[in-house]
């Protein structure tokens, strides 16, 4: 008896050892795919200036439906055969997709650099509240003040570019609730049986990339990226695989980070990721205008974030496990104000 009771607290020690591991490595698997497919997009539209960023997402939804489906004919993976409840599972993951695209690119064209960053970190803010309302989320007080310092700092550092556009608003905080809506029902859809992560990264990407095909060719999108010359450059053709594999490779991570940890810490991966290109960009680019406002702002974002991981990855935080944390320790958030459980 006392040598199976040891056997069975070792796997459970070994279970726990590879749950905390899989959380960490989700999680900087996704910061390094997003910062990577960040280059290679870049390129491809600025070195080579192509001139559709729609198609080139289609060309990323392509290689996922591809890659996934290889797999599956192959039996490398499983998931759900098609049928008619495959909508209404999915449902309304590819509506968020969409409405995400379609608000992020309006409000990067209307907006600063600055503002857009500082109203881009509501989304972290908007994640939280969306998860404890939807998915039942506790968060430890600790997790909440460092979201809170996340966001001071992002008002902090665009503090001197309060230059006003309701347009530009209005996209970028619909974006942030299409995010953080996107993020959260992910993690609710990770929860069912059938579909799995590999079945909503599939179904999500079939489901979406059909009216896409329809509006870039309504709006001559399409026409222009066929016409494009490069696609004889045998470079570009690289590069332009490259970042299809890339964009599958990137959906792959979310929602891999999204399965093993909460849809706020996957939200939180991206704002640390997006304040460190930016930190990069003092040193390599020449075109960051320093100014000790924006500098302590992007400091302030950047050990709050390191703080959140800190205490996620170190500590087992309950709020990455379905399990609710102390009295004394947690609060859940309601529709008027923050109060204790």
């Amino acid at each position: 008896m006392e040598t199976k009771e040891l056997e069975r607290k070792m796997t459970l020690n070994d279970d726990i050892k590879h749950t905390k591991f899989m959380k960490f490595f989700s999680a900087v698997f996704y910061a390094c795919s997003s910062f990577f497919i960040i280059v290679v997009n870049k390129c491809i539209l600025t070195q080579f200036k192509f001139p559709s960023f729609m198609f080139l997402g289609i060309g990323q939804m392509t290689a996922t439906i591809i890659i996934l489906y290889v797999a599956k004919m192959n039996k490398v993976i499983h998931f759900q055969d098609f049928d008619k409840s495959i909508p209404g599972k999915i449902f309304p993951l590819p509506l968020l997709y969409v409405g995400n695209h379609v608000t992020g690119l309006g409000g990067t064209k209307k907006l600063s650099l600055p503002m857009f960053t500082v109203l881009r970190k509501f989304t972290i803010l908007l994640t939280m509240i969306m998860e404890s309302r939807i998915l039942r989320k506790t968060f430890p007080l600790s997790l909440v003040f460092s979201v809170l310092a996340i966001v001071l700092g992002a008002l902090v550092a665009a503090s001197s570019d309060l230059s006003f556009n309701a347009e530009g608003y209005a996209f970028v905080l619909l974006n942030d609730v299409f995010t953080a809506a996107s993020g959260v029902y992910t993690k609710k859809k990770l929860g069912m049986e059938d579909l799995g992560k590999y079945g909503v990264l599939f179904y999500n990407a079939f489901i979406i990339i059909i009216p896409t095909v329809l509006v870039s060719a309504y709006t001559g999108d399409l026409q222009k990226a066929l016409a494009f010359e490069g696609w004889l450059s045998f470079t570009f053709i690289f590069y332009f695989l490259l970042s299809c594999v890339m964009g599958f490779i990137l959906m792959y991570s979310i929602i891999l980070c999204s399965f093993y940890n909460t849809a706020l810490t996957t939200t939180v991966v991206g704002a640390i990721k997006n304040v460190a290109v930016m930190y990069i960009g003092m040193f390599v680019g020449g075109d960051y205008i320093f100014s000790w406002t924006n500098f302590i702002g992007l400091n302030i974002c950047i050990s709050a974030g390191l703080i959140y991981s800190y205490i996620t990855f170190s500590s087992g935080s309950s709020s990455e496990a379905n399990v609710e944390p102390p009295e004394d320790t947690a609060i859940h958030i309601t529709d008027d104000h923050p109060e204790k459980t």
